[in-house]
């Protein structure tokens, strides 16, 4: 028991970190949490629960680029939380067969976008403003709270088209829009859905440390260089889930 609470932890450290950096957190956990047994709607279901913590993790750790961010964060947030609801709400109700086939053509959609040239001053969806970029917003949220599956990457990239700002700065926004998404599906799902508490705990442990030592990673990272690894681990990510999800299909 007492190595599976350790190996747990030790997992959502991990995730934690590649949450806060490359935005694919759940590409770690949730492998992890169906080979500790667990039917894939309890895994989904636990581990949009316990990532909550990396978002509070990841908003200690990124101060620095958050601050004077809060009435973009508010703007972001609602939409967020709205679509968070809504995905949540899917999720508990519908299969997801449809998001699993859908999914790995939104992840290689997100990972192009972010290798775009982007040109400092030229924002797409209305800039940080518009309607567009919270409509975007509110559309990935769904898919979080629905599927999750690199969730935080499609969020990266929407939020790189609009903000201008270091890839870093944009790295901190979403870690904290995509923790409110999670955390209304989580209200969801605490309620509702059939959550493993006992892993909840040691994982949630795990992803808080690697979420408030993620940003530091990202922090030293380039800008470009954050935005290739993003993609390319996205790319790589988006294969895997279209095999996955095509075979015999």
């Amino acid at each position: 028991m007492l190595v599976d609470v350790l190996e747990l932890a030790g997992i959502g450290l991990v995730a934690g970190v590649i949450s806060t950096v490359v935005s694919l957190a759940s590409i770690v956990s949730y492998p992890a949490l169906l080979a500790f047994g667990l039917p894939p709607l309890a895994a989904n279901v636990t581990n949009t629960v316990a990532l909550l913590f990396t978002g509070v993790g990841a908003a200690a750790g990124s101060r620095p680029e958050l601050a004077g961010q809060g009435r973009l964060l508010g703007r972001l947030g609602l939409a967020a939380g709205l679509g968070g609801a809504a995905g949540a709400g899917l999720l508990l109700v519908t299969p997801s067969r449809t998001f699993e086939m859908v999914a790995p053509w939104l992840i290689a959609g997100a990972s192009l976008l972010l290798l775009r040239p982007q040109r400092p001053g030229q924002m797409g969806l209305g800039g940080e403003s518009g309607l567009a970029l919270r409509a975007g917003v509110f559309c990935v949220a769904v898919y979080t709270g629905y599927f999750g599956a690199a969730g935080g990457l499609i969020m990266f990239a929407v939020l790189a088209a609009a903000l201008d700002r270091p890839a870093a700065g944009v790295n901190a926004v979403k870690n904290v829009v995509s923790a409110l998404a999670n955390a209304v599906a989580a209200l969801w799902f605490a309620f509702l859905g059939p959550v493993d508490w006992a892993a909840v705990g040691p994982l949630a442990v795990g992803f808080l440390a690697g979420g408030w030592l993620g940003p530091a990673v990202a922090r030293r990272l380039p800008g470009r260089t954050l935005r290739l690894a993003a993609a390319l681990c996205g790319l790589a990510v988006a294969v895997k889930l279209g095999v996955d999800a095509y075979r015999g299909a």
